[in-house]
């Protein structure tokens, strides 16, 4: 009997003990629950809380984006109305401008003009003098270089080849009166309207592509019965002095380039007017002009052809005539004339031009950059000469 009361007596111990085991557990359990019902709560809490604030910036946010775009059409709106503006201030001061022309600071006096085209023409194709001790001839076109397709067919571009200045001068068409200036090749270049252009308005209209920038002056040709070569004044905006060519009857100089009557050129030696006459119809004449005073200092007969001429220019004292033909085919220097009697024609190397769009309409050789400034329907283009010495041939 006593074993079976020990039995149950051990295992009523055993189960007290499980029972209190489990009670604990259970209270341990209940506590951990507890807690982590305690932080789903604060959990809870602050997500709503940042719910909440996050609503309340994204609606800050979308109010500003609305905003922001209002004011960005009311500034697109103004700058198209300023754009309007500046439009029409530009039409008016044309208009202003064109009512009233800048006065010539100077009237030509017919008699002068005919003492100096006499004494020019009894100095009428002797050996020139030169002035430096310039010797070089075109070897060859070295390379060419098309800047950029701007304004009519017909036109010429430069820039002045004594100082430092880096200003592009463009004169659009054959007929006008308004110089475009940019300040440098890199603007030229990147512009692609007129309106970014500074603007020169000349108290009369030029005729052909004949002109030239220099030393702070600008050259053109004028046609009021007879042709008249202008120097203006590019710091003063006035017409300094004119000349009357001495030459009577005068015709287009170049058989390909009709417009042109009389084409201003700078070389290293100075200026030089390329014209021709009634009187020796058939090839081209050169003259060299006093840049101060424009006088005519001398005059020559040339072996060069109007026929099939398109351009020309002057390189350290021999004229070079560029021939193409009716249906524009590849330029070429196939006439020169040195009026120091150094180089024969003949003697001349045959200087071809890359084929390009069409002909020349301008061709301005730049002494200071040994390179040349080409108008080629539309397009400018700069080439650049291979020289060599004239002894040398």
């Amino acid at each position: 009997m006593a074993p079976r009361l020990c039995l149950l007596l051990t295992l009523l111990l055993m189960w007290s003990s499980n029972a209190q085991q489990q009670q604990q557990l259970m209270e341990y359990m209940e506590r951990r629950l507890a807690v982590l019902e305690e932080r789903i709560s604060q959990w809870h809490d602050q997500s709503s809380r940042y719910s909440t604030e996050l609503r309340e910036f994204k609606n800050q946010v979308i109010t500003l984006l609305e905003n922001l775009e209002k004011e960005r059409d009311g500034l697109r709106t103004e700058v198209e109305n300023t754009a309007v503006r500046v439009d029409r201030l530009e039409r008016e001061v044309d208009y202003l401008e064109t009512q009233n022309p800048a006065p010539p600071c100077v009237e030509v006096d017919d008699k002068l003009m005919e003492n100096q085209g006499s004494m020019a023409k009894k100095r009428k194709n002797e050996k020139y003098e030169k002035l430096t001790d310039c010797s070089d001839t075109i070897s060859q076109v070295k390379a060419m270089k098309i800047v950029k397709k701007f304004g009519s067919n017909a036109g010429l571009w430069t820039k002045d080849p004594v100082g430092s200045s880096e200003k592009i001068y463009v004169f659009d068409g054959t007929n006008n009166d308004t110089v475009y200036v940019f300040p440098r090749m890199r603007e030229f270049t990147l512009f692609s309207t007129k309106r970014k252009a500074a603007r020169i308005k000349l108290p009369y209209p030029w005729v052909g592509t004949g002109h030239l920038v220099y030393g702070g002056h600008l050259y053109y040709i004028r046609q009021q019965g007879t042709f008249q070569v202008i120097k203006f004044s590019l710091a003063n905006k006035t017409i300094v002095d004119s000349s009357v060519f001495p030459a009577e009857e005068q015709v287009p100089v170049f058989g390909l380039s009709t417009f042109n009557y009389i084409d201003v050129v700078a070389d290293e030696e100075g200026l030089w007017a390329i014209y021709a006459t009634r009187e020796n119809e058939k090839n081209i004449c050169l003259a060299k002009l006093d840049p101060v005073s424009l006088d005519t200092e001398q005059m020559w007969d040339t072996p060069c052809p109007r026929e099939n001429a398109e351009s020309a220019f002057v390189i350290c004292g021999a004229l070079y005539v560029v021939y193409n033909t009716r249906l524009p085919s590849r330029s070429r220097v196939q006439c020169v004339f040195d009026v120091s009697g150094t180089m024969r024609p003949e003697d001349a190397s045959l200087v071809y031009f890359p084929k390009r769009y069409g002909s020349h309409s301008s061709m301005k050789y730049n002494p200071k950059e040994r390179q040349i400034y080409a108008w080629d329907d539309g397009y400018q283009i700069i080439y650049r000469m291979e020289m060599k010495k004239k002894l040398e041939m």
